[in-house]
């Protein structure tokens, strides 16, 4: 449920389309990369892990996806490179958040679309990732940088959207989980665990 949710989200900001050419920066295994592939567009997949791309590799199968090895910050691409740009859940693992998405914004053509999402540190999943760092809990976020809507928003200096998901909690049951989310929505909550903003790049 939570993948199908941040899912949605995502290709509702991104707006995926045939034919278009997309950069998806911190790919990993292509857990999002799929979705974007599945609505025809062109993906260039970039990680700074090996293994993972290797996995993205073989679960994209047929698809037009180019994988390449690299990081965020210093992207190995020439200007206006791309009809549009995607992070999810990669930004948490960098500290200089503002470069990286500059870059993202360098290889964009002018008005194509960026979208980054990554963990909101407004909820309570934060919260509780935060806790365990503090007890001494080993775990893959224990370093992470979380971040708040207008946090994300502020790491472009052009006007941008943003949007959370996920306000249920991990142990919620489905139907429980689905009217805490819908409520959640229509207050225009801004404390889902996970959050979206996208912009426009200008002419």
């Amino acid at each position: 449920m939570v993948k199908q949710i941040e899912g949605d989200l995502i290709n509702d900001l991104l707006c995926p389309q045939r034919g278009e050419t997309i950069f998806d920066a911190g790919c990993g295994t292509g857990v999002f990369t799929i979705d974007f592939l599945a609505h025809g567009a062109q993906v260039v997949g970039l990680d700074i892990s090996a293994p993972m791309l290797t996995f993205a590799r073989s679960k994209t199968g047929n698809y037009s996806f180019f994988a390449v090895r690299g990081c965020m910050e210093h992207l190995p691409f020439k200007d206006n490179s791309f009809d549009k740009a995607v992070s999810v859940t990669a930004l948490e693992f960098i500290a200089d958040a503002k470069s990286a998405v500059n870059e993202l914004f360098r290889v964009t053509r002018p008005k194509g679309l960026v979208v980054v999402a990554t963990l909101n540190s407004l909820s309570p999943w934060a919260t509780r990732r935060k806790a365990k760092t503090e007890r001494g809990q080993r775990h893959i976020l224990m370093n992470a940088f979380f971040r708040s809507p207008d946090e994300l928003l502020a790491l472009s200096p052009f006007n941008g959207i943003v949007k959370t998901v996920v306000h249920f909690q991990k142990d919620d049951y489905p139907a429980r989980a689905m009217r805490i989310e819908q409520f959640s929505r229509s207050q225009g909550l801004d404390t889902g665990a996970f959050v979206a903003a996208r912009w426009q790049k200008p002419e």
